[in-house]
């Protein structure tokens, strides 16, 4: 959505990123998935994300330029925070799978890059 609403340089390139970055990752936990036999199970902490990303694709679909920009923003810094909490209070303590705790915790950086970037952007934004 970002990549086709937007005409900021910083958003569309931080956009590109996250379509890169995240299907590598959604690759990575399927075939970990299909190789350990499982079908991952929705869980609080997944249904509360997947329902906020509901909620702010919604909005987004709403606004237009440089209100949509910071919306965005706004929103994946949120986004990623709450991921990392996810992953620091929840997944990586729960994990009983060595290699799924494995995984988890060779994504945390990428999430926390994704973090900073998007404060990054966020900043630049404010300052326009």
């Amino acid at each position: 959505l970002a990549k086709s609403r937007t005409k900021n340089k910083q958003v569309s390139e931080f956009a590109q990123l996250m379509i890169t970055d995240h299907t590598a990752v959604n690759k990575q936990a399927s075939a970990l998935a299909k190789k350990l036999g499982v079908k991952p199970e929705e869980s609080a902490t997944s249904q509360s994300l997947k329902s906020a990303a509901r909620k702010n694709v919604a909005n987004l679909k709403t606004l237009k330029g440089a209100a949509f920009d910071k919306a965005y923003t706004d929103n994946e810094v949120a986004y990623h925070q709450q991921v990392l909490d996810a992953i620091d209070k929840v997944l990586i303590p729960n994990a009983r799978n060595a290699e799924l705790k494995d995984l988890i915790t060779k994504v945390r950086p990428a999430i926390a890059a994704h973090l900073e970037h998007a404060n990054m952007v966020q900043s630049s934004l404010a300052k326009k």
